[in-house]
């Protein structure tokens, strides 16, 4: 069986990405269901797979990173409102029997994504 896992890396300052919420939602017929809200750990992973055996299911999904209060607790000054407040990544899930590992990497003003293993 598949699973899904994500991890975050400040790029900016060249660390993990610790603390940071990440909500995750199902998305069907444009409506969005939250499934799971965690934070990432002090290497900047979750602690266990957002979604595993039945609970991953083929389909689209969302993780949305809050990076304006992770910033803002490592003390970088930003505007109100920040540039990147939250980053919202759509992906597909075609088949719930491989891993699909989301990672991302972050900084003030900007941000990169790829499908990682």
């Amino acid at each position: 069986m598949g699973y899904l896992s994500t991890h975050v890396l400040d790029s900016a300052q060249g660390r993990p990405g610790k603390d940071i919420r990440v909500d995750l939602f199902a998305v069907a017929d444009q409506q969005r269901t939250l499934l799971k809200t965690v934070y990432t750990n002090d290497d900047g992973r979750c602690d266990e797979p957002l979604l595993e055996k039945d609970d991953f299911k083929k389909g689209v999904y969302e993780l949305v990173f809050h990076t304006t209060d992770y910033f803002r607790s490592q003390g970088v000054d930003l505007p109100d409102p920040a540039f990147l407040g939250e980053v919202v990544i759509r992906f597909g899930v075609a088949s719930a029997n491989e891993h699909y590992h989301v990672p991302l990497l972050i900084a003030p003003y900007s941000y990169s994504t790829y499908r990682g293993s």
